[in-house]
């Protein structure tokens, strides 16, 4: 038995897939761990965003792919609950509105699957929450100019610096590493900021 640079024990009879699991293992570690990091970041978006929902404001957020999937992640946990009952709040994943999406692509393009919604729902004070991991997707970037035209906050979750969405956004949060390693570790933030919010969130629904 030997200890691989990761500091995980292995043996000779490790197969190629147990040796994939351990250094895909391996490699979220850091990558996560780098959140600490923008803990002040985050709970600062919290308090914000928190705020914004209790006073009435919703919360549209998008992604591609698995982004799509952290980004639904976030809308359920408001709509629905994270920790312990309270009233809901206003939470909206534009890419799970498949008929919206499918008829705004075969109309106007992909590129503006996510902007017509955000201009159709999203009104001043509200926030638009976007995911990537490589801060490129087109997509993205026109919903960002439509936030801004409308007047709702937006922010991005995305891989390295530089990225043109972290650019296009009012506020970015980007965390280094690959791209799959990023998506776990957003998976990581946008729980950590449900946690921060939670109390404004019961809180307001008292107030």
């Amino acid at each position: 038995m030997t200890i691989d640079q990761h500091g995980i024990e292995t043996t000779e009879r490790t197969s190629g897939s147990a040796r994939a699991v351990l250094d895909h293992v391996a490699a979220s570690v850091p990558v996560i761990a780098s959140l600490v990091e923008h803990g002040d970041h985050i709970a600062a978006w919290a308090d914000d965003v928190a705020a914004r929902l209790v006073s009435g404001r919703r919360l549209l957020a998008a992604g591609n792919g698995g982004s799509a999937a952290e980004a639904q992640h976030l809308t359920s946990e408001l709509t629905g609950r994270f920790d312990g009952d309270r009233p809901a709040y206003s939470a909206i994943s534009l890419h799970a509105e498949t008929s919206a999406v499918t008829a705004i692509g075969n109309d106007y393009g992909f590129d503006e699957v996510f902007a017509r919604q955000v201009r159709a729902h999203a009104r001043a004070g509200d926030v638009v929450v976007l995911l990537s991991t490589s801060g490129r997707s087109p997509n993205l970037l026109t919903a960002a100019a439509a936030a801004r035209a409308v007047g709702a906050r937006s922010l991005a979750l995305t891989g390295p610096r530089p990225n043109p969405l972290a650019d296009a956004v009012d506020d970015a949060i980007c965390i280094d590493g690959p791209s799959a390693n990023v998506q776990e570790a957003q998976l990581v933030l946008v729980h950590a900021l449900c946690t921060a919010m939670e109390p404004v969130l019961r809180r307001g629904s008292r107030a």
